[in-house]
């Protein structure tokens, strides 16, 4: 593992871009075939993602795909960037709510006076598939954090990255509008079923004890349902 202040190679052409203040992470995935994102992160952190991409030779066009882990704005507020370049990629419970400007639940709001409307050119379902050549992603829905939540797993090397579905140490991120605690238990308890080795997530630090994460995140998601105030919430939270 390799890195500098703003990027950590995690594995060989697989980087993790740190985002600030409310963005959250992008993570490159440098294919034989497409070179893929997962999460843009907020409007006004793009120039540090480009910086970062420049940084490994890449130029915006250079990206193929972005996929986004779910609907909220701080994934997903520099789509606009990519989106005339790349394919942006995700659930269809998500792309609802993107493309018809639900700012409600999105959060969306870039301050940008000519801005334009953000596009989804892949619907996607679960377990859709992005062979890359070096990596293969699998499209995992799973609901709870919000109805269009994703996790994206990278069957070769058994890595997962979870948006805001899982972090580090098993806390809980907020539900959010269009979310369910009963469907993050049930999206969690099928993610145990994978053999996963690390576990990347949308904000915080990455994790090597995936397994205890999500035991820990079922507890706090139960723990949640009964009003218990030793519940872990994570401080990461999308704010407009």
């Amino acid at each position: 593992m390799s890195e500098n202040n703003r990027i950590t190679e995690l594995h060989p052409n697989i980087f993790w871009f740190k985002g600030e203040d409310t963005s959250s992470h992008s993570y490159l995935i440098r294919g034989d075939y497409k070179n893929v994102l997962i999460d843009s992160g907020v409007d006004r952190n793009f120039f540090i993602l480009q910086e970062c991409l420049l940084e490994l030779k890449l130029k915006v066009s250079d990206i193929d795909i972005v996929i986004n882990t779910h609907e909220h704005f701080d994934h997903l507020g520099a789509n606009r960037y990519f989106q005339d370049y790349a394919l942006i990629a995700a659930h269809r419970f998500a792309a609802t709510k993107i493309t018809v400007e639900d700012r409600y639940v999105t959060m969306y709001k870039s301050g940008d006076l000519n801005e334009p409307p953000l596009r989804v050119h892949l619907w996607l379902e679960n377990r859709f598939r992005f062979d890359l050549g070096n990596y293969s992603l699998e499209v995992l829905h799973t609901p709870g954090h919000t109805s269009g939540s994703i996790c994206i797993y990278e069957c070769t090397q058994k890595l997962l990255f979870t948006g805001d579905t899982l972090f580090t140490g098993g806390s809980l991120s907020y539900i959010g509008e269009s979310g369910s605690v009963g469907d993050y238990i049930n999206s969690t308890s099928l993610l145990e079923s994978r053999k996963i080795n690390e576990l990347y997530p949308g904000h915080g630090g990455i994790s090597m004890s995936p397994e205890e994460d999500m035991k820990k995140a079922i507890m706090n998601a139960k723990a949640l349902l009964k009003n218990d105030e030793k519940v872990e919430v994570t401080s990461f939270r999308e704010v407009t």
